[in-house]
């Protein structure tokens, strides 16, 4: 598939995220447990990428899997639980608005990452390498413009001032947890390409990793989870929100983005978070009846800026090499 292809099936991914923070926060409002949640979404998601293997690979044996490919792989699980429960704790604490917003901090931590690793090349003679840099600093910018300033409502809804000091302090609690929650997900995305590498079967490593973190979550839900009352699933929004989760998101968009960390390596699949928060922000205001803030339109525009000077820097990179490779 060209690279057209890559970026259309990401640009769907994006919608499949935001799609699902928006089901989760209205399914938690009414009380979903979001440990419960992450356990039984999981290990939905497991069945389905089971069954997907099996009739994937019937008539072909998969790639042999080392003890190292194995490792990683259930350190890749580790993250995915740790990102799945502080996300949709901050989720719980904010708004999907917000949540896509601290995503945005994604490529900037990715970008990092993969300089330390040596996965990405930073050359600050180059311009290439500069509009990356610069980018890079621009999205944290406007990420923390979002968490840490509110502004004036754009949107009115009366609030007493005491219900807004409250909320004020969960947002910066939530903010915190979401931030955490990027940086993980940026670890998972260089090690997740590292892995691919050395073991190009992006079903089965998701099958496998789904599988650790179906037991992880369970563990978590078990001693996190104090009502019993929350393992009895209820069919409404919370049983859509599970299905939704392990169909299009933990199956699918896990596949999608272990095929595109292998075709363009981690950072390309961490700049389209960006994206998120524009949908996030439309949604949030439609569907939940989320204020709009003067300071998150403000972030998302510098957020915005951020991520296509990263992009532009990126794609000079891409045509600088490949007018090197094609030099006699």
């Amino acid at each position: 598939m060209k690279g057209a292809g890559v970026t259309t099936v990401m640009i769907v991914a994006q919608f499949l995220s935001v799609g699902l923070n928006t089901l989760i926060k209205a399914s938690m409002s009414r009380g979903m447990s979001h440990f419960i949640f992450v356990a039984y979404s999981n290990l939905l998601a497991f069945c389905f990428l089971l069954l997907a293997s099996k009739i994937h690979h019937r008539n072909k044996t998969p790639t042999p899997i080392n003890y190292s490919i194995i490792l990683r792989i259930f350190i890749l699980s580790l993250l995915s639980v740790s990102i799945q429960t502080l996300t949709y704790t901050g989720l719980g604490y904010t708004t999907p608005t917000l949540t896509s917003a601290m995503g945005d901090l994604t490529p900037a931590y990715t970008f990092i990452i993969a300089i330390i690793s040596r996965m990405e090349k930073l050359d600050l003679k180059v311009r290439s390498s500069q509009a990356k840099s610069i980018g890079t600093v621009v999205s944290i910018a406007g990420a923390l413009t979002v968490s840490l300033y509110k502004g004036l409502p754009i949107t009115s809804v009366v609030m007493p001032k005491y219900l807004f000091l409250s909320q004020q302090s969960l947002w910066l609690l939530g903010a915190f947890f979401l931030s955490a929650a990027s940086f993980l997900g940026s670890a998972s995305l260089v090690i997740q390409t590292w892995t691919m590498k050395e073991y190009p079967e992006e079903l089965m490593l998701t099958t496998i990793c789904c599988g650790f973190v179906v037991i992880q979550s369970f563990i978590v839900a078990f001693i996190a989870e104090e009502n019993p009352k929350a393992w009895i699933l209820k069919p409404d929004m919370e049983l859509i929100s599970i299905f939704y989760s392990a169909i299009f998101v933990i199956s699918a968009r896990s596949v999608v983005y272990a095929w595109a960390c292998r075709k363009k390596g981690p950072v390309y699949v961490a700049m389209f978070s960006p994206l998120g928060i524009v949908i996030a922000l439309v949604m949030g205001v439609v569907f939940l009846g989320d204020v709009l803030y003067l300071g998150s339109l403000i972030g998302v525009v510098i957020v915005m800026v951020g991520f296509y000077t990263v992009l532009w820097g990126k794609s000079r990179e891409e045509n600088r090499i490949e007018n090197m490779d094609s030099s006699p």
